[in-house]
């Protein structure tokens, strides 16, 4: 070893050996539960099974209802997003359907 990687060396030494040495406590793992809000509400009214069926795993029907009314397009880019980045599996057929009822309950007229 040379002599400059020796105080490089002894400082490791220095700061790791008491970790070496000594007994971890023991990491005791508990089970919690969450009680999550949900109102039982689902998505109202004719070609609703496709959002009720794909969304409401992860978004409450209050939630997705009370954003701002938006245009087709701008609702086929969240529901591509959510598929693309948040790796929500929803069948193509089922993608549309949800857009068309998004438009349809809070599309731009």
């Amino acid at each position: 070893m040379s002599r400059k990687m020796l105080p490089l060396a002894l400082i490791t030494v220095a700061v790791f050996a008491p970790l070496f040495g000594r007994a971890q406590a023991p990491i005791t793992l508990k089970s919690v539960t969450v009680d999550l809000p949900d109102s039982g509400r689902m998505f109202p009214g004719p070609g609703s099974d496709a959002i009720n069926n794909n969304c409401l795993a992860c978004h409450s029907a209050g939630m997705v209802l009370n954003q701002p009314v938006l245009s087709k397009s701008a609702w086929q880019a969240a529901v591509t997003k959510m598929i693309n980045t948040y790796k929500a599996p929803v069948s193509e057929d089922d993608a549309a359907a949800i857009v068309d009822y998004l438009t349809r309950a809070k599309g731009a007229q």
